[in-house]
């Protein structure tokens, strides 16, 4: 719908339907992203919740890597939970491949195994100007180290559970699996204050690596 913007959601795996669901709720266009042309007029992303080793499969399975870490290198992205494990620098439990624009390490599952998932509230930091949430942990990883330049958002316990380094947000629990808006509505306010979408398809060089 012309007007508002266009916010993509990681669609080869994992909790996808929830963050379409909140995009739309909170006036953006969401648009699934399966293959390099999905891409174009983005002018942001979600990296949902799932397998991150699955997910980084099927992203060169599909030719998206290349891509989506070059699109995530120049616009705003949000991982959650596994997409916060694919923007990391830094994998452990075990070291796998990244996407690398977060200056963080994260270690995979160290919250617990899906038989110690849990929901807690999560303690705004200063550096937060909205409301709180309710956290939802599934197998969720923690980041283990903060570049300079990574400002946390929420903390549980003590330790950071959303992070923001310019563009880049990433979580170690599900928002999108509460009824609250208020991480997806400060996403896209990102997103909206973008000058530009990414490439259009005429001038996007993978809009030709399409996939069936």
């Amino acid at each position: 719908m012309a007007g508002k913007v266009k916010v993509g959601v990681l669609a080869l795996q994992g909790a996808v339907g929830p963050h379409l669901g909140h995009l739309a709720k909170v006036g953006a266009e969401p648009v699934e992203v399966r293959k390099p042309a999905h891409l174009a007029g983005l002018s942001g992303i979600i990296l949902p919740g799932g397998e991150s080793t699955t997910m980084i499969h099927l992203l060169k399975v599909n030719s998206l890597w290349a891509p989506l870490k070059e699109f995530v290198s120049v616009k705003p992205s949000f991982g959650v939970c596994a997409g916060a494990i694919l923007l990391s620098k830094k994998v452990s439990h075990p070291v796998q491949d990244s996407l690398g624009v977060l200056d963080a390490s994260i270690e995979r599952n160290a919250f617990g195994r899906q038989a110690e998932s849990f929901v807690a509230e999560v303690e705004p930091t200063a550096a937060w100007q909205g409301d709180g949430v309710e956290g939802v942990f599934i197998r969720a990883p923690r980041f283990r180290n903060l570049g300079s330049g990574v400002t946390p958002l929420f903390c549980f316990k003590g330790e950071p559970v959303l992070v923001q380094q310019g563009k880049v947000l990433a979580g170690s629990f599900h928002p999108e699996l509460t009824p609250s808006l208020v991480i997806h509505h400060f996403f896209v306010t990102q997103c909206q204050s973008e000058e530009t979408p990414w490439m259009t398809d005429s001038r996007n060089p993978y809009a030709s690596l399409s996939v069936n």
